[in-house]
């Protein structure tokens, strides 16, 4: 296979496999709401509208990001389980997910698991030196929310005599896959290299961490989710999505048998409207992209892709600021339709979380859980 060469799709085995996993999962998260569970979810039918709209790959305009906020262990996938049948096996129409490097990808098992079911190797820079804001699985998600296909050098295949990262996992039905290396010795499908990927659909949990907390607040929320809203083109959809119930399906303090999620419970996933990006975020879009075609001096820039000189400089950090407090407040009115108390404004800073109490996993000072996922 040529470089410049657009593949539809992966291999048919491979669909056939990642249609298995995200539909048997599905269906088992569906079972659980509905046959073990007290579940409601409002919004939901303005939500499968929207996927309705985006069921024609070739039609979509633009990418779509949900974002929530995160409780317990299960979110995803349990929270799908609220779409009907007919969605759970259509991957091309469903949620691209980020999961954990170090626990969702430790074997090839669970790495082509976690594949077949949308769900992208995400380094956590607690736990890796190649975690944070650019590593190469942002730059796949802010690919699979735009045009594409993207498809570069390194995630074509080499010849023989071109030395490869080793095979972490790839397409075994096929011998012309396109891989990217999220630390430059493992090789993954790169998911933005098709077709049938463009404006797909990412969901991320913006706090990266489990947050249990009786009073529902929400912990800051990182800047991944603003690179994804001021990099993908054109700017995506954004649903904003508020989470209850899962907490109680799994919580942190639960005892033995932990491993099995507690029945009977009440869940409610409340889906926002829609965001009209160009206006919430249309500002700090056109500010971002005159700063770096400023920086760029007219090349033309690589999707998801920055100079080192670019990635930290005051003007770029004060916008990834201001967009990450955008989208959480998004999420906060979705939570004030539950009927919650506003949160305290210092809530949302992570200057409070410094002083939450000791580093790491486990319960803290003001009484919230957290846990690292």
């Amino acid at each position: 296979m040529r470089p410049d060469e657009q593949p539809p799709a992966p291999s048919p085995q491979w669909r056939g496999a990642s249609i298995f996993t995200m539909g048997a999962v599905g269906v088992l998260c569906r079972g659980f709401l509905y046959g073990l569970s007290k579940t409601e979810s409002p919004g939901l039918q303005q939500f499968l509208e929207l996927l309705d709209e985006r069921e024609d790959v070739e039609g979509r305009q633009r990418g779509l990001i949900t974002v929530s906020n995160h409780v317990s262990v299960l979110d995803d996938p349990v929270i799908w389980g609220v779409l009907p049948f007919r969605y759970l096996f259509n991957p091309d129409n469903m949620r691209w997910g980020l999961g954990s490097y170090d626990l969702c990808f430790q074997n090839k098992v669970l790495s082509t698991f976690f594949t077949l079911g949308q769900v992208l190797p995400t380094h956590r820079s607690a736990h890796s030196e190649f975690g944070g804001l650019f590593q190469p699985t942002i730059t796949q998600a802010i690919r699979l929310l735009s045009r594409g296909p993207f498809i570069h050098p390194t995630d074509a295949p080499q010849s023989p005599s071109v030395s490869l990262p080793s095979p972490d996992l790839s397409d075994p039905f096929s011998s012309g896959h396109l891989t990217y290396s999220t630390n430059g010795s493992d090789t993954f499908p790169a998911p933005a290299a098709y077709l049938n990927r463009r404006h797909s659909w990412v969901h991320i949990f913006p706090e990266g961490k489990v947050h249990q907390k009786e009073d529902r607040t929400m912990r800051y929320f990182k800047w991944g989710v603003s690179r994804l809203i001021l990099e993908s083109e054109p700017c995506p959809d954004i649903v904003p999505m508020w989470i209850e119930g899962p907490e109680e399906i799994m919580h942190e303090t639960r005892t033995f048998p932990r491993f099995i999620p507690r029945p009977f419970k009440n869940v409610c996933i409340t889906f926002g409207e829609r965001l009209d990006g160009d206006k919430v975020f249309g500002d700090l879009r056109d500010r971002w992209q005159r700063i770096r075609a400023r920086e760029e001096k007219g090349a033309t820039p690589e999707m998801g892709v920055l100079k080192d000189a670019f990635k930290d400089s005051e003007e770029v950090v004060k916008i990834r600021k201001e967009c990450t407090m955008r989208i959480r407040a998004a999420v906060l009115a979705v939570r004030r339709t539950r009927g919650h108390a506003d949160e305290d404004p210092k809530v949302g800073l992570a200057e409070t979380y410094a002083m939450e109490g000791s580093e790491g996993e486990g319960k803290k000072n003001d009484g919230s859980i957290v846990k690292d996922i």
